[in-house]
C-alpha cells in the first residue's frame, strides 16, 4: 500500500489539486490492488466527513467570518493609516507599512491569502505609484503575509490541535506570539538594507503626535479583536471555538452599528464568501484526514519513524533534517493537509526524544506556513501574482532574500525554544 505516496506526488507535479490528489491516490491504488477494494474506498469517503467532524474544526469559518467582515468594513485601512503613522517617513516606508499591516491584520484573520488579498489589492497598487517595482511590492506582501497564520488567532494551530490529541490551542496561541513578531522584525531588516541599496523612496512626512493619535484611535477598536480573542482563551472565559463566535459577534457590533462601515445589504456576500473559503480549508482538512487514515494502514508512519532513527537519535540534529523535509513538503503541499498528514507521525517520535510537544508544533506551523509563500505550489504566491499581474516564478526570484531571513527565523525558533516557548511557561500553558 505504500505504493499509493510516490503517485500521490505525481499527480501533484503534474498540476492536479490537492483535494482530488488526496483522495484519487489512496483510492484508485486501493481499488486496484486491494481485493476490499470498493468498501475501503467507502471507508476513505467516510473518513472525509469524520474529518471534518470536529468541535475544535468549528472555530475556522467563524475566524474567516470574522476577517471577511473586518476586511468588508474598512478595518483594513484603518490599520494601513496607523502603521503608516508609525513608520511611513522612514525610507522604504511603504514596505515597512506593508510588513506592518501584515502583523496587525495576522492578529484579526489567521489567514496568509486573505492578508495577501486584503493587503495586496490595496497596497500593491499604492507602492507601484510612489516608485517602487512592481515585482518588490508583490514580493514584500507575498513575504510577510505568511505571518497571518503564526500570530494567533491561527487556522493551522487550530488545526494541529485538532488532529494531534492533548495539544492545547491555547498554548499554540501563546506561543506564535514572539515568533510572528520575529520574521516580522527580520523582514524589517532585510527590507531597510534593500531600502539604502536601491534608493527606495520616502512615503511621508513624519506624522506629527497628533496625527499618529487620530490614526491609533481609529484602529484601537479592531486591535481590540485579538486582546479579546487571547484574553478569552487566555484566562479561560471561553474555549477557542467560542472565542471565533464571540469574534464574529464583535466584528459585527463594529462595523454594523459602531463604524457604520458594513449595510445589512452586504451581509449575505459577506456570508457566502466566507462559507465558500471555509468549504475549501475545510474539505482539505477532510480529505487530508482519509489520506492519513489509509498512511496509518500501511505502516508508512514505522518505516518513516525507522528511517529518522537510523539517522540519529539525537533530537537536534533530527530537528535539522525536519526542518528540510517540512520545507520542501510546504513547496508542494497546504499547510493544513500537510499538518493532518505528517502531524501524527512525526510528532510522537520528538516527544519520545524529549521535545516539548508545543515547541515542535510551532517548528512545524511555521516551516510549512513559509511554504506557503515557496514555489511551486505556494498559495499565497499565486494568490499575490493574480493580484500583481506578474508571473509566480518573477516574485518567487524576488522574494529570495525575504525567505533566506524567513528560513533562518525557523532555524532560531527550532534550536532556541524560548523564542516560542516563554509566554505559555509564563501563562502556565506548558
Amino acid at each position: 500500500m505504500i505504493i499509493f505516496l510516490p503517485f500521490f506526488l505525481i499527480l501533484l507535479v503534474i498540476g492536479m489539486p490537492v483535494l482530488f490528489a488526496l483522495l484519487i491516490a489512496p483510492g484508485l491504488v486501493t481499488f486496484i490492488i486491494d481485493p476490499r477494494g470498493p468498501a475501503m474506498i467507502n471507508v476513505l469517503l467516510r473518513n472525509v466527513y469524520n474529518g471534518i467532524d470536529s468541535f475544535i474544526l468549528m472555530a475556522i469559518p467563524f475566524f474567516i467570518l470574522a476577517g471577511n467582515l473586518m476586511n468588508r468594513g474598512g478595518i483594513t485601512i484603518r490599520l494601513v493609516d496607523f502603521a503608516q503613522s508609525m513608520i511611513g517617513h522612514v525610507r522604504g516606508g511603504l514596505a515597512h507599512v506593508n510588513i506592518l499591516s501584515s502583523m496587525l491584520f495576522a492578529g484579526l484573520s489567521g489567514s496568509a491569502v486573505a492578508d495577501t488579498s486584503a493587503l495586496g489589492s490595496m497596497l500593491i497598487p499604492a507602492m507601484e505609484k510612489n516608485g517602487y517595482t512592481r515585482k518588490f511590492a508583490t514580493a514584500v506582501t507575498a513575504a510577510s503575509s505568511v505571518i497571518g497564520p503564526i500570530i494567533p488567532p491561527s487556522g493551522i494551530m487550530i488545526i494541529y490541535a485538532g488532529t494531534i490529541e492533548g495539544t492545547s490551542v491555547a498554548a499554540l496561541f501563546a506561543a506564535g506570539i514572539v515568533p510572528g513578531v520575529l520574521v516580522g522584525i527580520g523582514l524589517m531588516l532585510v527590507t531597510t538594507v534593500l531600502a539604502k541599496k536601491r534608493n527606495f523612496p520616502v512615503a511621508s512626512k513624519r506624522a506629527t503626535l497628533r496625527e499618529r493619535g487620530v490614526a491609533a484611535w481609529r484602529a484601537v477598536l479592531p486591535l481590540m479583536t485579538p486582546a479579546i480573542i487571547l484574553g478569552g482563551i487566555l484566562g479561560g472565559v471561553f474555549t477557542p471555538t467560542e472565542a471565533s463566535a464571540v469574534a464574529v459577534a464583535y466584528a459585527l457590533v463594529l462595523s454594523l452599528f459602531i463604524l457604520r462601515t458594513v449595510t445589512f445589504r452586504e451581509i449575505p456576500l459577506i456570508l457566502v464568501r466566507s462559507a465558500i473559503a471555509s468549504s475549501v480549508v475545510l474539505l482539505l482538512v477532510g480529505a487530508a484526514v482519509a489520506f492519513k487514515t489509509v498512511v496509518s494502514t500501511s505502516h508508512a508512519p514505522q518505516l518513516i519513524t525507522g528511517w529518522f532513527l537510523a539517522i540519529s537519535e539525537n533530537p537536534l540534529i533530527l530537528l535539522f533534517f525536519i526542518n528540510i523535509l517540512l520545507f520542501i513538503v510546504g513547496m508542494f503541499l497546504d499547510a493544513g493537509p500537510a499538518i493532518v498528514i505528517l502531524g501524527p507521525i512525526l510528532a510522537p517520535v520528538f516527544t519520545d526524544l524529549g521535545v516539548d510537544p508545543t515547541h515542535f508544533a510551532i517548528i512545524m506551523s511555521v516551516n510549512l506556513t513559509v511554504g506557503l509563500a515557496t514555489p511551486p505550489m505556494g498559495l499565497v504566491l499565486f494568490t499575490a501574482a493574480s493580484i500583481s499581474g506578474l508571473r509566480v516564478d518573477v516574485i518567487a526570484r524576488e522574494m529570495i532574500p525575504f525567505l533566506a531571513v524567513e528560513a533562518l527565523a525557523i532555524f532560531l525558533i527550532t534550536f532556541v525554544p524560548a523564542i516560542s516557548m516563554t509566554v505559555p511557561r509564563l501563562l502556565g500553558l506548558a
